[in-house]
């Protein structure tokens, strides 16, 4: 019996259709939990163990044990774990089985890199150079909104132009999860997009909803922007690599410098957990050492006048 038809395999699928259907996740986070669950799936049918509930606990760790030494990331083993939690997690509250075995494994510990700091300076001086021609305002547009809403590449690429239609500057984002959350486009973002729009024109050849367009009218891909905004790095004299996940660990940094308020980032990133922006974000310490300082009623420096009773 083939792993994909066993008792196990067959809990899988409707687990995924469980996913699809009820929860309405992406089809991204679908086919990424598939394909994490499959590859345990086949790891248990080498033992012979094709019922979800006859997995143990050693499996589960010898299957983290495999995959480190194939050289599979940190961070990818903490996926995975993830994934299997969940598919358990669920047959638990359907009633089916009585115990989740991938709780209490745990991944190797990763330090995540996190990207070199645009100078906001910097980036200001480069976004402030001129554009001419329509690549050029598609791809400052592009720059300009990443930057202004700290969106990530997939909530950016899905855009269409109802989102900004008629001036609008409060847009509404499904991120993760399919979570909610209110985004703002800054004046120069706003001025940014009304000079791409009418540009657009020039590419669009049939009933296409995307904001950003390739040159051959169809919707621009994650690649295509991950090249425009190189393209745009390179022209504006940036010197240095832009991709958009450091524009938007620019947006969380700058406003974390200027305001402090790590909720507030959290929220506008679209994080579940405050933990996650603790790590995603770089805080400027001195600053924040600065605030605590004038702020705190029992750290408050004495006026300079004062002397010692």
């Amino acid at each position: 019996m083939e792993a994909a038809t066993s008792p196990f395999g067959r809990a899988v699928a409707e687990y995924l259709a469980v996913l699809t259907d009820e929860r309405r996740l992406s089809p991204h986070t679908v086919e990424a939990t598939r394909r994490d669950l499959a590859g345990f799936v086949d790891h248990c049918a080498r033992a012979q163990t094709l019922e979800p509930e006859a997995v143990t606990v050693h499996q589960v760790r010898a299957w983290m044990m495999r995959l480190h030494r194939d050289g599979h990331q940190p961070v990818s083993l903490q996926r995975y774990l993830s994934s299997l939690r969940g598919f358990y997690r669920h047959r638990l509250q359907r009633g089916l089985g009585d115990r989740n075995p991938a709780v209490g494994v745990r991944a190797p510990r990763h330090r995540r890199k996190l990207p070199q700091v645009i100078d906001a300076e910097v980036l200001g001086q480069a976004l402030d150079q001129p554009a001419e021609g329509t690549r050029a305002l598609r791809d400052l547009a592009l720059v300009e909104l990443f930057y202004s809403t700290g969106l990530r590449l997939a909530e950016l690429q899905t855009l269409d132009v109802a989102a900004v239609a008629d001036g609008q500057t409060e847009l509404r984002i499904v991120g993760k999860g399919r979570k909610e959350r209110l985004v703002w486009l800054g004046r120069k973002a706003r001025s940014a997009l009304d000079a791409w729009l009418p540009l657009r024109q020039q590419w669009l050849r049939g009933p296409e909803p995307a904001l950003f367009l390739n040159p051959r009218g169809g919707r621009l891909s994650r690649t295509g922007i991950a090249q425009a905004l190189k393209a745009w790095a390179t022209r504006s004299g940036l010197g240095s690599h832009l991709h958009p996940h450091r524009l938007r660990h620019a947006f969380a940094t700058h406003l974390l410098e200027d305001a402090g308020d790590l909720r507030a980032v959290q929220e506008l990133l679209g994080h579940a957990n405050l933990a996650t922006t603790q790590i995603y974000t770089q805080v400027d310490f001195r600053r924040l050492a600065e605030v605590y300082d004038r702020t705190h009623p029992r750290a408050r420096k004495r006026p300079a006048d004062e002397g010692d009773a």
